[in-house]
């Protein structure tokens, strides 16, 4: 290929071949030729040369030149010259220094050694090519459906074959007890490309949700026109998956066109899933009303929305129970993934022993803190009062507007609760001493003592520490791997923060550190 004698048209013809067969650009084939007889020519006039070869894109001829660059002083022969050496040498005027001059090297008739130099710098820039080719076919596949034929299985996972590329199904991303062999024909979803030396790696799933919403978008033309919107979904991989869905148009029923005629459409999905049941869900605004189609079929008496900490309480009968936990507790879990709030599942008789534990807590604070009696206790409990800091910041007229509670009584309510805090803060004071917490930290805005005394106790002590922190390190959320939901606990969480509030606390400590 590299001989000068043989056919010149013959390089454009193979560059033409590869290029057709490997779906490769035929420039990208001519230019590693190129390299490759740069690097084969570099052996025969030295390697110390910069020596250019130019492949002509019309008949095929070969052209070297050794490459000199213009300096002020010269200090490499071999690929500089100086500006007064080159105006001679080329005998023009017009050069200056940063030009290059090309010297014109004779034909050569390269040897056996250099031809395969030059044939294996053409076959990795080949390979090199069609990996990133692939990898770019691919990476705008990322969050699409693809598929294969499974090609074999190793440990478990399946190898895919994608025609020009392979694709790997771990293990876990599998719907478990599917049993699949080589040669079927197999859909999944293309959950990451990732580029590597030795070509990208292709990873598919047919375990996550958004595989089953992309069946979903291809089964129902609402979906794909954009008239129906999916809004979440959660799955419980080859058992049970739940999928909420919103209607733009009024006049277009989500769940029914989802369902399609006598099931049609959801039956398709259902067949592809394997037999997983699928719980369509009409989305709405209101978690309340969301939350009560989410536990469908179970029928719900009351619903409390914590909005600052994502969580709902659900009271329903003893009868109910069971339908809205599910076999294993499966229909709540799914019902809180599509939701992202954390549900709470009560009977009536456990709210109404939860309130009144809660009721019992708060009056305990007030005896034990104030020193009242204990009815005196409930009756502040019952008009609203939760804490000491509530009696504190209440005015004389909000006190004495409680039947019973004369002047005199809501006076000394104040001044006990505004000599307990005192004390409160001075035994604070004390313990963040002790527990060596920086005043940085102590001083930042909207931080609690109580918050402190907690931080101090989990060795965050300095203000660099608590800007360090991520929001769910700070009041806990949620995290998940391999489709599974992990609780992660906060060190803040039983203060309540709303998300926003901790974050706005976070970035204060940054500002002021990394300022």
């Amino acid at each position: 290929m590299l001989n000068q004698r043989s056919d010149k048209l013959e390089l454009l013809r193979i560059a033409e071949a590869v290029a057709n067969e490997k779906s490769i650009d035929k420039e990208v084939i001519i230019d590693s030729m190129e390299q490759a007889i740069q690097k084969a020519a570099k052996t025969r006039f030295g390697s110390e040369n910069d020596i250019r070869a130019k492949i002509n894109r019309e008949n095929g001829d070969i052209s070297l030149h050794k490459v000199l660059t213009i300096v002020e002083a010269p200090e490499n022969f071999d690929t500089e010259i100086s500006l007064n050496d080159a105006i001679k040498k080329e005998k023009k005027e017009d050069f200056k220094v940063g030009d290059e001059i090309f010297q014109q090297l004779p034909p050569v008739d390269f040897g056996r050694i250099a031809a395969q130099t030059a044939r294996q710098v053409i076959t990795q820039s080949v390979r090199a090519a069609e990996r990133e080719r692939q990898y770019n076919d691919f990476i705008e596949k990322k969050g699409e459906i693809l598929s294969g034929i499974v090609k074999r299985l190793e440990y478990g996972n399946v190898i895919v074959d994608l025609n020009r590329s392979e694709a790997i199904i771990r293990k876990d991303e599998l719907i478990p007890r599917e049993i699949l062999k080589t040669g079927d024909r197999i859909k999944a979803y293309c959950s990451d490309v990732i580029r590597e030396n030795k070509g990208q790696q292709i990873f598919l799933s047919r375990a996550n949700p958004k595989f089953m919403e992309k069946l979903f978008f291809q089964e129902v033309p609402e979906i794909y026109d954009g008239i129906i919107e999916i809004k979440s979904s959660a799955r419980d991989p080859g058992s049970r998956a739940k999928i909420c869905v919103y209607s733009k148009d009024s006049s277009i029923d989500p769940v029914g066109a989802c369902v399609g005629m006598r099931g049609s459409r959801v039956q398709s999905v259902v067949n592809e899933l394997h037999g997983e049941k699928i719980d369509i869900v009409n989305w709405s605004e209101d978690p309340a009303t969301l939350v009560v189609s989410a536990l469908a079929p179970a029928e719900i008496q009351k619903v409390i929305i914590d909005d600052q900490n994502k969580r709902i309480e659900v009271i329903l009968t003893e009868e109910n129970l069971s339908k809205a936990i599910g076999r294993r507790g499966q229909n709540v879990r799914l019902a809180s993934k599509l939701m992202d709030f954390e549900i709470d599942i009560l009977t009536e008789s456990e709210e109404s022993e939860k309130r009144q534990a809660e009721f019992k807590d708060k009056t305990e604070i007030f005896v034990k803190n104030l020193e009242v009696d204990e009815t005196l206790g409930q009756l502040l409990v019952a008009e609203g009062f939760s804490s000491v800091e509530d009696i504190k910041q209440s005015t004389l007229e909000d006190i004495v507007k409680i039947e019973g509670i004369d002047e005199n009584t809501a006076k000394e309510l104040k001044e006990r609760s505004e000599e307990h805090l005192k004390k409160e803060k001075e035994n604070i004071a004390k313990k963040l001493k002790e527990l060596g917490v920086e005043d940085k930290l102590i001083n930042l805005n909207g931080i609690t003592h109580g918050m402190l005394v907690t931080l101090g106790e989990k060795k965050i002590k300095t203000l660099k520490d608590f800007a360090e922190l991520s929001t769910d390190e700070l009041i806990g959320g949620y995290d998940e791997i391999k489709g599974k939901r992990f609780k992660i606990d906060g060190y803040l969480e039983e203060f309540a923060l709303a998300r926003n509030e901790a974050e706005e606390l976070i970035m204060n400590a940054r500002n002021i550190i990394f300022k």
